[in-house]
């Protein structure tokens, strides 16, 4: 299906072919040449991510990818993806778009939101969601507050005129995320230590931690086990199987740092985690998303010189919560980033509505800086009753 906008000539043509497919992939790279904190893709990642075959996440979705070409040059990209398993689960007929980019010019954006508007229409969608992903360890939600400061891994860094393009489309909020900035205390706080010491003599109560990265494989399935659980209610959540478990622990195994993996055991089962990584942002920039020959290098050297660490998981099990583990757990953390030098914490996205885990984040001291939004349309049907 190709369409063309008779504003300026646009035309948007479907992805069929590898070569179309580089041009896709690539195209941020080239859009965002000079960004100062743009970060691209580990382009080994970005390459399995959008193949069949290695992504298994094609086998449950209806997808479709598309370039928009002004004049014959590529002026823009965007992705459609229906989650018939994520439909189903919460009887929806949502679509989503993602890796949504263009140049700033209201022409292109309409020509691609457009594009998969109708496809969405087309396969019986009522409304479409974005930017989102296969599913919610994807980047989510544009960056609309906080563009000064430094990318973490799976988050969009867009321009900001993404978002008036957006907008001028109809699209409106459909949920935030926030991010907080949390200093590293010179000192653990006390209230910390005094909880942290009376869970210690609870029996049954093991806090784990780690210093070689072969001591964590055996935990992957447990901790995403127990992310299933905590995390099957939150907006965007599709629970992993046992395969997309053992992929996703792969995936990011070379760059996980032991020292900020925690959990917490009691009698012998995982019943809370937290896991953090060092910002490696500007080693990926300066290895322009090219593991080999030396990128990896430039990446990891990045990661011992940050003074940021970045969160990217964390939960308790439903029926521990509210018995200090996640205070347990924080002390953890806050001990290795007071070893290893750091100053702040990144805490990656919050769901505006996850009341609990922000006032722990502000408990800390934390200070919202960063918010992400994901925006909707509806594209078929009627508006719902009290919804706008």
């Amino acid at each position: 299906m190709n369409q063309k906008s008779a504003a300026l000539n646009i035309a948007v043509k479907e992805v069929k072919s590898t070569r179309a497919l580089k041009t896709f992939i690539y195209l941020p790279e080239n859009m965002h040449r000079g960004h100062p904190r743009w970060v691209p893709p580990i382009y080994r990642e970005e390459w399995n991510y959008f193949h069949p075959r290695k992504n298994r996440a094609f086998a449950f979705c209806d997808t479709v990818l598309a370039l928009a070409y002004r004049e014959g040059r590529p002026a823009g990209r965007i992705m459609g993806i229906i989650n018939r398993r994520y439909n189903a689960s919460r009887q929806e007929r949502n679509a989503r778009f993602c890796s949504l980019e263009c140049v700033n010019n209201q022409d292109a954006a309409h020509a691609l939101l457009h594009y998969i508007e109708c496809w969405a229409r087309d396969r019986g969608m009522e409304k479409l969601v974005g930017p989102m992903g296969f599913s919610d360890q994807d980047p989510e939600g544009f960056l609309i507050e906080g563009f000064e400061h430094e990318p973490t891994l799976a988050t969009y860094y867009n321009f900001h005129y993404i978002i008036s393009l957006l907008e001028e489309e109809g699209y409106t909020k459909e949920v935030d995320y926030v991010v907080y900035k949390i200093d590293v205390p010179a000192e653990i706080p006390e209230f910390y230590k005094r909880i942290s010491a009376r869970l210690s003599e609870k029996s049954g109560i093991r806090p784990i931690e780690f210093s070689r990265k072969k001591d964590i494989k055996p935990y992957v399935r447990p901790v995403f086990r127990l992310m299933n659980d905590c995390f099957k209610d939150i907006y965007g959540y599709l629970p992993l199987d046992e395969r997309e478990m053992d992929a996703l622990g792969k995936k990011y195994l070379f760059i996980l740092d032991p020292r900020f993996i925690k959990l917490v055991e009691k009698n012998g089962d995982v019943v809370g985690f937290i896991i953090g990584v060092p910002n490696m942002s500007e080693g990926i920039r300066r290895a322009r998303g090219r593991i080999f020959p030396l990128g990896i290098f430039k990446i990891l050297r990045s990661a011992k010189k940050t003074k940021q660490l970045d969160l990217l998981l964390g939960g308790i099990r439903e029926d521990h919560r509210g018995k200090g583990l996640d205070v347990l757990l924080g002390q953890k953390m806050l001990e290795s980033a007071q070893k290893a030098g750091f100053s702040i914490i990144d805490s990656h996205h919050e769901l505006e509505t996850n009341r609990k885990m922000r006032a722990e984040m502000e408990r800390l001291g934390g200070k919202v800086y960063k918010r992400f939004r994901i925006y909707k349309k509806r594209v078929a049907g009627p508006e719902p009753r009290g919804k706008k």
